[in-house]
């Protein structure tokens, strides 16, 4: 699953982790969080969000 990173303040989101202070289980996918979810940051919507390009690339 894709890290997303909030444009505005930096803050990532991990689906590995979730977001335990606002009961998002750990294994959550960034687009099934709930619609109301915010950055925890920022205050930001998923609409500040893009994400992260993963570093290593592979020959496929």
């Amino acid at each position: 699953m894709k890290k997303y990173i909030c444009v505005p303040c930096g803050y990532i989101y991990d689906p590995a982790v979730g977001d335990p202070d606002e009961d998002v289980v750990a294994g959550t996918a960034f687009e099934d969080l709930p619609e109301d979810w915010v950055c925890p940051v920022c205050g930001e919507d998923t609409s500040h969000f893009a994400p992260v390009e993963d570093k290593k690339t592979s020959a496929s």
